[in-house]
Protein backbone atom coordinates (compact mmCIF):
# COMPACT_ATOMS: atom_id res chain seq x y z
CA UNK A 1 0.00 0.00 0.00
CA UNK A 2 2.85 2.39 0.80
CA UNK A 3 4.48 1.59 -2.54
CA UNK A 4 1.17 2.16 -4.35
CA UNK A 5 0.72 5.58 -2.75
CA UNK A 6 4.30 6.56 -3.59
CA UNK A 7 4.04 5.40 -7.21
CA UNK A 8 0.66 7.08 -7.71
CA UNK A 9 2.16 10.36 -6.47
CA UNK A 10 5.62 10.29 -8.03
CA UNK A 11 5.40 8.27 -11.28
CA UNK A 12 3.70 10.44 -13.93
CA UNK A 13 2.65 7.58 -16.18
CA UNK A 14 0.99 5.65 -13.36
CA UNK A 15 -0.90 8.72 -12.20
CA UNK A 16 -2.21 9.12 -15.75
CA UNK A 17 -3.04 5.40 -15.91
CA UNK A 18 -5.14 5.62 -12.75
CA UNK A 19 -6.94 8.73 -14.04
CA UNK A 20 -7.76 6.94 -17.29
CA UNK A 21 -9.43 4.18 -15.25
CA UNK A 22 -11.27 6.56 -12.95
CA UNK A 23 -9.27 5.61 -9.86
CA UNK A 24 -8.57 8.20 -7.17
CA UNK A 25 -5.49 7.10 -5.19
CA UNK A 26 -6.92 8.41 -1.94
CA UNK A 27 -9.81 5.96 -2.21
CA UNK A 28 -7.45 2.97 -2.12
CA UNK A 29 -7.14 2.29 1.61
CA UNK A 30 -7.60 -1.46 2.13
CA UNK A 31 -6.17 -4.68 0.65
CA UNK A 32 -9.55 -5.24 -1.01
CA UNK A 33 -9.28 -1.82 -2.68
CA UNK A 34 -5.78 -2.67 -3.85
CA UNK A 35 -6.96 -5.98 -5.35
CA UNK A 36 -9.49 -4.07 -7.46
CA UNK A 37 -6.89 -1.80 -9.04
CA UNK A 38 -6.61 -2.27 -12.81
CA UNK A 39 -3.77 -4.52 -13.87
CA UNK A 40 -0.86 -3.00 -15.75
CA UNK A 41 0.79 -4.68 -18.74
CA UNK A 42 3.42 -3.84 -21.32
CA UNK A 43 0.64 -3.00 -23.78
CA UNK A 44 -1.68 -0.89 -21.64
CA UNK A 45 0.97 0.86 -19.55
CA UNK A 46 4.67 0.54 -20.41
CA UNK A 47 4.35 1.07 -24.17
CA UNK A 48 1.74 3.81 -23.87
CA UNK A 49 4.05 6.22 -22.07
CA UNK A 50 7.48 7.71 -22.78
CA UNK A 51 10.24 5.96 -20.86
CA UNK A 52 10.80 8.75 -18.29
CA UNK A 53 7.07 8.84 -17.48
CA UNK A 54 7.09 5.33 -16.00
CA UNK A 55 10.08 6.12 -13.77
CA UNK A 56 9.97 7.70 -10.33
CA UNK A 57 9.82 11.53 -10.61
CA UNK A 58 10.08 11.15 -14.40
CA UNK A 59 13.82 10.45 -14.18
CA UNK A 60 15.44 7.44 -15.91
CA UNK A 61 17.68 5.40 -13.59
CA UNK A 62 21.44 5.05 -13.71
CA UNK A 63 21.42 2.00 -16.02
CA UNK A 64 19.21 0.55 -18.74
CA UNK A 65 18.72 -3.11 -19.60
CA UNK A 66 16.85 -4.65 -22.51
CA UNK A 67 14.39 -7.51 -22.33
CA UNK A 68 15.14 -10.58 -24.41
CA UNK A 69 12.07 -10.01 -26.53
CA UNK A 70 10.88 -13.64 -26.28
CA UNK A 71 7.29 -12.53 -26.82
CA UNK A 72 7.78 -9.54 -29.06
CA UNK A 73 9.93 -6.48 -29.57
CA UNK A 74 12.63 -5.83 -26.96
CA UNK A 75 11.70 -3.41 -24.17
CA UNK A 76 13.93 -0.97 -22.27
CA UNK A 77 14.00 -1.29 -18.48
CA UNK A 78 15.78 1.41 -16.44
CA UNK A 79 17.14 0.27 -13.11
CA UNK A 80 19.34 1.48 -10.26
CA UNK A 81 21.84 0.16 -7.75
CA UNK A 82 19.01 0.00 -5.22
CA UNK A 83 17.12 -2.44 -7.48
CA UNK A 84 20.18 -4.66 -7.67
CA UNK A 85 20.61 -4.61 -3.89
CA UNK A 86 17.04 -5.88 -3.43
CA UNK A 87 17.51 -8.64 -6.00
CA UNK A 88 20.87 -9.55 -4.46
CA UNK A 89 18.88 -10.87 -1.48
CA UNK A 90 17.62 -13.69 -3.72
CA UNK A 91 21.18 -14.49 -4.82
CA UNK A 92 22.25 -14.47 -1.18
CA UNK A 93 19.53 -16.97 -0.34
CA UNK A 94 20.94 -19.31 -3.00
CA UNK A 95 24.69 -18.75 -2.81
CA UNK A 96 25.03 -18.19 0.93
CA UNK A 97 22.13 -20.08 2.53
CA UNK A 98 22.03 -23.10 0.19
CA UNK A 99 25.57 -23.28 -1.25
CA UNK A 100 27.42 -22.17 1.90
CA UNK A 101 29.19 -19.19 0.33
CA UNK A 102 29.43 -17.33 3.64
CA UNK A 103 32.21 -19.62 4.75
CA UNK A 104 33.67 -20.82 1.44
CA UNK A 105 35.68 -18.98 -1.18
CA UNK A 106 33.37 -18.98 -4.18
CA UNK A 107 34.12 -18.35 -7.84
CA UNK A 108 30.90 -17.19 -9.54
CA UNK A 109 31.13 -17.68 -13.31
CA UNK A 110 28.46 -15.58 -15.07
CA UNK A 111 27.45 -17.42 -18.24
CA UNK A 112 24.40 -15.32 -19.14
CA UNK A 113 24.56 -13.10 -22.22
CA UNK A 114 26.36 -9.81 -21.63
CA UNK A 115 25.77 -6.46 -23.32
CA UNK A 116 22.39 -4.73 -23.16
CA UNK A 117 20.51 -7.94 -22.34
CA UNK A 118 19.47 -8.05 -18.73
CA UNK A 119 20.80 -11.40 -17.52
CA UNK A 120 24.58 -11.13 -17.52
CA UNK A 121 25.27 -7.66 -16.16
CA UNK A 122 22.45 -7.88 -13.61
CA UNK A 123 23.81 -11.18 -12.30
CA UNK A 124 27.34 -9.79 -12.18
CA UNK A 125 26.13 -6.73 -10.27
CA UNK A 126 24.28 -8.86 -7.73
CA UNK A 127 27.36 -11.03 -7.14
CA UNK A 128 29.38 -7.89 -6.48
CA UNK A 129 26.73 -6.66 -4.04
CA UNK A 130 27.20 -9.89 -2.10
CA UNK A 131 30.96 -9.40 -2.09
CA UNK A 132 30.41 -5.88 -0.74
CA UNK A 133 28.36 -7.43 2.08
CA UNK A 134 31.42 -9.42 3.09
CA UNK A 135 30.79 -12.75 1.40
CA UNK A 136 33.99 -14.29 -0.06
CA UNK A 137 32.63 -14.29 -3.63
CA UNK A 138 34.74 -13.50 -6.68
CA UNK A 139 32.93 -13.06 -9.99
CA UNK A 140 34.12 -13.48 -13.54
CA UNK A 141 31.88 -12.88 -16.55
CA UNK A 142 32.84 -14.73 -19.73
CA UNK A 143 29.20 -14.56 -20.84
CA UNK A 144 28.19 -17.03 -23.52
CA UNK A 145 31.72 -17.51 -24.90
CA UNK A 146 32.07 -21.23 -24.29
CA UNK A 147 35.77 -21.33 -25.15
CA UNK A 148 36.51 -18.53 -22.69
CA UNK A 149 34.49 -20.25 -19.96
CA UNK A 150 36.45 -23.46 -20.43
CA UNK A 151 39.72 -21.50 -20.51
CA UNK A 152 39.27 -19.51 -17.30
CA UNK A 153 37.69 -22.13 -15.04
CA UNK A 154 40.59 -24.64 -14.97
CA UNK A 155 43.02 -21.81 -14.25
CA UNK A 156 40.99 -20.16 -11.49
CA UNK A 157 39.07 -23.01 -9.86
CA UNK A 158 42.02 -24.40 -7.83
CA UNK A 159 42.13 -21.11 -5.89
CA UNK A 160 38.55 -21.50 -4.61
CA UNK A 161 36.53 -23.85 -2.42
CA UNK A 162 33.67 -24.03 -4.91
CA UNK A 163 32.72 -22.90 -8.40
CA UNK A 164 29.20 -21.76 -9.28
CA UNK A 165 28.05 -21.54 -12.92
CA UNK A 166 25.16 -19.14 -13.57
CA UNK A 167 23.34 -19.30 -16.92
CA UNK A 168 20.48 -20.63 -19.01
CA UNK A 169 19.89 -24.37 -18.47
CA UNK A 170 20.64 -25.68 -21.99
CA UNK A 171 23.74 -23.52 -22.26
CA UNK A 172 25.14 -24.73 -18.93
CA UNK A 173 24.57 -28.31 -20.09
CA UNK A 174 26.49 -27.50 -23.28
CA UNK A 175 29.35 -26.09 -21.20
CA UNK A 176 29.46 -29.11 -18.91
CA UNK A 177 29.35 -31.57 -21.81
CA UNK A 178 32.01 -29.70 -23.78
CA UNK A 179 34.19 -29.42 -20.70
CA UNK A 180 33.91 -33.12 -19.94
CA UNK A 181 34.89 -33.92 -23.54
CA UNK A 182 37.91 -31.64 -23.16
CA UNK A 183 38.98 -33.27 -19.90
CA UNK A 184 37.80 -30.58 -17.48
CA UNK A 185 37.62 -32.29 -14.03
CA UNK A 186 34.26 -30.86 -12.97
CA UNK A 187 34.00 -33.12 -9.91
CA UNK A 188 37.18 -31.56 -8.49
CA UNK A 189 35.68 -28.07 -8.46
CA UNK A 190 32.72 -28.69 -6.10
CA UNK A 191 30.36 -27.27 -8.69
CA UNK A 192 27.08 -25.47 -8.09
CA UNK A 193 24.57 -24.47 -10.78
CA UNK A 194 22.27 -21.45 -10.82
CA UNK A 195 19.88 -21.29 -13.76
CA UNK A 196 17.13 -19.00 -15.01
CA UNK A 197 14.87 -18.47 -17.98
CA UNK A 198 13.42 -21.95 -18.59
CA UNK A 199 11.47 -24.68 -16.88
CA UNK A 200 13.35 -27.98 -16.84
CA UNK A 201 12.55 -31.48 -15.63
CA UNK A 202 13.99 -33.27 -12.63
CA UNK A 203 15.42 -35.82 -15.06
CA UNK A 204 17.38 -32.97 -16.61
CA UNK A 205 18.62 -31.83 -13.22
CA UNK A 206 19.73 -35.36 -12.32
CA UNK A 207 21.45 -35.91 -15.67
CA UNK A 208 23.38 -32.63 -15.61
CA UNK A 209 24.46 -33.16 -12.00
CA UNK A 210 25.74 -36.64 -12.84
CA UNK A 211 27.80 -35.24 -15.72
CA UNK A 212 29.10 -32.39 -13.57
CA UNK A 213 30.04 -34.60 -10.63
CA UNK A 214 27.47 -32.94 -8.35
CA UNK A 215 26.44 -35.51 -5.71
CA UNK A 216 23.38 -33.71 -4.30
CA UNK A 217 21.14 -31.81 -6.76
CA UNK A 218 18.93 -30.58 -3.92
CA UNK A 219 21.74 -28.67 -2.22
CA UNK A 220 23.91 -27.68 -5.21
CA UNK A 221 21.44 -26.36 -7.81
CA UNK A 222 18.87 -23.58 -7.90
CA UNK A 223 16.66 -22.02 -10.54
CA UNK A 224 15.74 -18.33 -10.38
CA UNK A 225 12.37 -17.01 -11.51
CA UNK A 226 13.37 -13.69 -13.00
CA UNK A 227 12.21 -11.20 -15.58
CA UNK A 228 13.73 -8.19 -17.28
CA UNK A 229 10.79 -6.22 -15.89
CA UNK A 230 11.72 -6.64 -12.23
CA UNK A 231 14.83 -8.75 -11.76
CA UNK A 232 14.57 -11.95 -9.72
CA UNK A 233 11.10 -12.46 -8.29
CA UNK A 234 11.61 -15.82 -6.58
CA UNK A 235 14.13 -18.63 -6.31
CA UNK A 236 14.34 -22.33 -5.75
CA UNK A 237 15.44 -23.42 -2.29
CA UNK A 238 16.46 -26.85 -1.01
CA UNK A 239 12.91 -27.19 0.31
CA UNK A 240 11.24 -26.37 -3.00
CA UNK A 241 13.63 -28.66 -4.92
CA UNK A 242 13.05 -31.51 -2.47
CA UNK A 243 9.29 -31.09 -2.89
CA UNK A 244 9.52 -30.86 -6.68
CA UNK A 245 11.64 -34.00 -6.95
CA UNK A 246 9.08 -35.87 -4.85
CA UNK A 247 6.24 -34.63 -7.07
CA UNK A 248 8.17 -35.46 -10.25
CA UNK A 249 8.08 -39.11 -9.24
CA UNK A 250 4.32 -38.94 -8.63
CA UNK A 251 2.63 -37.31 -11.65
CA UNK A 252 -0.86 -37.79 -10.21
CA UNK A 253 0.02 -35.89 -7.03
CA UNK A 254 1.67 -33.14 -9.11
CA UNK A 255 -1.41 -32.91 -11.31
CA UNK A 256 -3.62 -32.64 -8.21
CA UNK A 257 -1.49 -29.87 -6.74
CA UNK A 258 -0.75 -27.85 -9.87
CA UNK A 259 -3.79 -28.74 -11.99
CA UNK A 260 -1.71 -29.62 -15.04
CA UNK A 261 0.09 -32.47 -16.75
CA UNK A 262 3.44 -30.67 -16.68
CA UNK A 263 5.73 -29.91 -13.80
CA UNK A 264 6.28 -26.19 -13.16
CA UNK A 265 9.21 -24.45 -11.56
CA UNK A 266 8.49 -24.34 -7.82
CA UNK A 267 10.16 -21.45 -5.99
CA UNK A 268 9.81 -19.44 -2.81
CA UNK A 269 9.38 -15.67 -2.67
CA UNK A 270 9.53 -12.88 -0.13
CA UNK A 271 6.16 -11.06 -0.16
CA UNK A 272 7.78 -8.01 1.47
CA UNK A 273 9.93 -7.63 -1.66
CA UNK A 274 7.61 -8.85 -4.44
CA UNK A 275 3.89 -9.31 -3.87
CA UNK A 276 2.31 -11.98 -6.09
CA UNK A 277 -1.35 -12.31 -7.01
CA UNK A 278 -3.14 -14.58 -9.45
CA UNK A 279 -5.69 -13.88 -12.14
CA UNK A 280 -7.32 -16.69 -14.10
CA UNK A 281 -4.37 -19.04 -13.71
CA UNK A 282 -1.77 -16.38 -14.52
CA UNK A 283 0.56 -14.37 -12.30
CA UNK A 284 0.84 -10.70 -11.57
CA UNK A 285 3.17 -8.97 -9.14
CA UNK A 286 3.88 -5.67 -7.43
CA UNK A 287 7.44 -4.54 -6.83
CA UNK A 288 9.72 -1.55 -6.53
CA UNK A 289 12.18 -1.28 -9.41
CA UNK A 290 13.70 1.34 -11.70
CA UNK A 291 10.23 1.18 -13.26
CA UNK A 292 7.96 0.59 -10.23
CA UNK A 293 5.22 -1.87 -11.13
CA UNK A 294 1.81 -2.14 -9.48
CA UNK A 295 -0.28 -5.27 -10.16
CA UNK A 296 1.77 -5.96 -13.28
CA UNK A 297 0.41 -8.84 -15.35
CA UNK A 298 3.39 -10.77 -16.63
CA UNK A 299 1.21 -13.44 -18.31
CA UNK A 300 3.17 -16.37 -16.92
CA UNK A 301 0.89 -19.30 -16.17
CA UNK A 302 1.15 -20.41 -12.55
CA UNK A 303 -0.16 -20.00 -9.05
CA UNK A 304 0.59 -19.58 -5.35
CA UNK A 305 0.79 -22.06 -2.47
CA UNK A 306 1.14 -21.21 1.20
CA UNK A 307 4.15 -22.56 3.07
CA UNK A 308 2.19 -24.74 5.49
CA UNK A 309 -0.27 -25.67 2.73
CA UNK A 310 2.51 -27.30 0.70
CA UNK A 311 4.07 -29.04 3.71
CA UNK A 312 0.67 -30.44 4.68
CA UNK A 313 0.11 -31.69 1.13
CA UNK A 314 3.45 -33.49 1.21
CA UNK A 315 2.88 -34.96 4.68
CA UNK A 316 -0.50 -36.31 3.63
CA UNK A 317 1.30 -38.28 0.92
CA UNK A 318 3.96 -39.65 3.21
CA UNK A 319 6.75 -37.22 2.40
CA UNK A 320 8.68 -35.26 4.99
CA UNK A 321 11.41 -33.11 3.45
CA UNK A 322 14.95 -34.01 4.53
CA UNK A 323 16.02 -30.34 4.39
CA UNK A 324 15.24 -27.31 6.59
CA UNK A 325 11.69 -26.01 6.13
CA UNK A 326 12.51 -22.47 7.27
CA UNK A 327 12.24 -19.63 6.50
CA UNK A 328 8.47 -19.99 6.17
CA UNK A 329 8.18 -18.21 2.83
CA UNK A 330 5.25 -18.88 0.46
CA UNK A 331 5.66 -20.69 -2.84
CA UNK A 332 5.01 -19.60 -6.42
CA UNK A 333 4.84 -22.13 -9.23
CA UNK A 334 5.50 -21.10 -12.81
CA UNK A 335 4.72 -22.96 -16.02
CA UNK A 336 5.84 -20.16 -18.31
CA UNK A 337 3.75 -18.68 -21.09
CA UNK A 338 0.92 -20.75 -22.54
CA UNK A 339 1.78 -19.64 -26.07
CA UNK A 340 4.95 -21.74 -25.81
CA UNK A 341 2.87 -24.92 -26.11
CA UNK A 342 1.55 -26.30 -29.39
CA UNK A 343 -2.00 -27.55 -29.82
CA UNK A 344 -2.29 -31.01 -31.41
CA UNK A 345 -5.70 -32.65 -31.77
CA UNK A 346 -6.93 -30.34 -29.01
CA UNK A 347 -4.17 -31.37 -26.61
CA UNK A 348 -1.62 -28.86 -25.39
CA UNK A 349 1.85 -30.32 -25.90
CA UNK A 350 4.42 -28.64 -23.69
CA UNK A 351 8.18 -28.43 -24.16
CA UNK A 352 8.65 -29.84 -20.66
CA UNK A 353 6.98 -33.10 -21.70
CA UNK A 354 9.33 -33.53 -24.67
CA UNK A 355 12.40 -32.61 -22.62
CA UNK A 356 11.82 -35.53 -20.27
CA UNK A 357 11.86 -37.91 -23.25
CA UNK A 358 15.18 -36.54 -24.49
CA UNK A 359 16.67 -36.96 -21.02
CA UNK A 360 16.06 -40.71 -20.89
CA UNK A 361 19.28 -42.73 -20.52
CA UNK A 362 18.84 -44.59 -23.81
CA UNK A 363 18.99 -41.37 -25.87
CA UNK A 364 20.43 -38.51 -23.82
CA UNK A 365 24.01 -39.03 -25.02
CA UNK A 366 22.87 -38.40 -28.61
CA UNK A 367 21.34 -34.97 -28.05
CA UNK A 368 21.96 -31.60 -26.43
CA UNK A 369 18.42 -31.28 -25.09
CA UNK A 370 17.42 -28.48 -27.47
CA UNK A 371 14.57 -29.03 -29.89
CA UNK A 372 11.88 -27.23 -31.88
CA UNK A 373 8.37 -28.64 -32.04
CA UNK A 374 5.63 -27.68 -34.45
CA UNK A 375 2.44 -29.11 -35.91
CA UNK A 376 2.83 -29.59 -39.67
CA UNK A 377 0.15 -30.25 -42.29
CA UNK A 378 1.07 -32.56 -45.16
CA UNK A 379 -0.27 -32.52 -48.71
CA UNK A 380 -3.35 -34.44 -47.56
CA UNK A 381 -3.97 -31.85 -44.79
CA UNK A 382 -3.17 -34.43 -42.15
CA UNK A 383 -1.45 -32.94 -39.11
CA UNK A 384 1.58 -34.46 -37.42
CA UNK A 385 3.69 -33.40 -34.47
CA UNK A 386 7.20 -32.65 -35.77
CA UNK A 387 10.14 -32.33 -33.38
CA UNK A 388 13.51 -31.17 -34.71
CA UNK A 389 16.24 -32.22 -32.26
CA UNK A 390 19.79 -30.93 -31.93
CA UNK A 391 22.40 -33.71 -32.03
CA UNK A 392 25.23 -33.66 -29.50
CA UNK A 393 28.37 -31.85 -30.71
CA UNK A 394 30.62 -34.04 -32.80
CA UNK A 395 27.91 -36.56 -33.71
CA UNK A 396 26.87 -36.85 -37.35
CA UNK A 397 23.30 -38.01 -36.83
CA UNK A 398 21.41 -35.91 -39.38
CA UNK A 399 19.11 -38.34 -41.18
CA UNK A 400 20.11 -41.29 -38.97
CA UNK A 401 16.81 -43.16 -39.04
CA UNK A 402 17.74 -45.53 -36.22
CA UNK A 403 18.62 -42.67 -33.87
CA UNK A 404 15.47 -40.75 -34.83
CA UNK A 405 13.28 -43.79 -34.16
CA UNK A 406 14.90 -44.33 -30.75
CA UNK A 407 14.32 -40.71 -29.81
CA UNK A 408 10.74 -40.90 -31.03
CA UNK A 409 10.05 -43.94 -28.86
CA UNK A 410 11.52 -42.25 -25.76
CA UNK A 411 9.61 -39.00 -26.33
CA UNK A 412 6.32 -40.77 -27.04
CA UNK A 413 6.55 -42.82 -23.86
CA UNK A 414 6.95 -39.69 -21.75
CA UNK A 415 4.23 -37.79 -23.60
CA UNK A 416 1.81 -40.61 -22.84
CA UNK A 417 2.97 -40.86 -19.22
CA UNK A 418 2.95 -37.16 -18.37
CA UNK A 419 0.28 -35.62 -20.58
CA UNK A 420 -3.18 -37.07 -20.08
CA UNK A 421 -4.65 -34.76 -22.73
CA UNK A 422 -2.20 -36.08 -25.30
CA UNK A 423 -2.88 -39.72 -24.40
CA UNK A 424 -6.64 -39.19 -24.52
CA UNK A 425 -7.21 -36.71 -27.34
CA UNK A 426 -4.67 -37.72 -29.96
CA UNK A 427 -5.57 -40.82 -32.03
CA UNK A 428 -3.05 -43.60 -31.32
CA UNK A 429 -1.82 -43.71 -34.91
CA UNK A 430 -1.11 -39.95 -34.77
CA UNK A 431 0.69 -40.00 -31.43
CA UNK A 432 4.24 -40.99 -32.57
CA UNK A 433 6.09 -37.73 -33.27
CA UNK A 434 8.10 -37.19 -36.43
CA UNK A 435 11.70 -36.75 -35.27
CA UNK A 436 14.34 -34.99 -37.36
CA UNK A 437 17.93 -34.73 -36.11
CA UNK A 438 20.03 -31.71 -37.03
CA UNK A 439 23.70 -30.96 -36.28
CA UNK A 440 24.65 -28.92 -33.21
CA UNK A 441 24.39 -25.21 -33.97
CA UNK A 442 22.20 -25.72 -37.05
CA UNK A 443 21.57 -22.09 -38.12
CA UNK A 444 17.92 -22.63 -39.00
CA UNK A 445 16.84 -24.25 -35.74
CA UNK A 446 19.66 -23.82 -33.20
CA UNK A 447 21.59 -20.63 -33.96
CA UNK A 448 24.26 -19.98 -31.32
CA UNK A 449 24.21 -16.91 -29.13
CA UNK A 450 20.44 -16.29 -29.02
CA UNK A 451 17.72 -17.36 -26.63
CA UNK A 452 16.36 -20.65 -27.88
CA UNK A 453 12.67 -21.00 -28.82
CA UNK A 454 11.19 -24.45 -28.42
CA UNK A 455 8.04 -24.00 -30.51
CA UNK A 456 6.99 -22.76 -33.91
CA UNK A 457 3.43 -21.91 -34.83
Amino acid sequence: MALFRQVAERVPGYGAFLAEHGVRPGDVTTPADFARLPMTTKENYIRRHPLPAVCRDGVIGDMIAVSSGSTGAPTFWPRSAADEAAVADRFEQVLADAFGARGERTLAVVCFALGTWVGGLFTLACCRHLAARGLPITAIAPGTDKREILRVIPELAPHFDQVVLLGYPPFLKDVIDAGAAAGVPWADYRLGLVTAGEVFSEEWRTLVCERAGIPDPVLRTASLYGTADAGVLANETPLSIDARRFLASRPEAARELFGAARLPTLAQYDPYSRLFETDGGTLLFTGDNGVPLIRYHIADEGGLIGHEELLSFLRARGHRPAVPTEPALPFVYVFGRGRFAVSYYGANVYPENVSVGLEQPEVNAMVTGKFVMEVVEDESRDRRLHITVEAAPGLDLAGDRGAELAIGVAVLAQLRRLNGEFATYVPPDRQPPVIRLRPAGDPEHFPPGVKHRYTRH
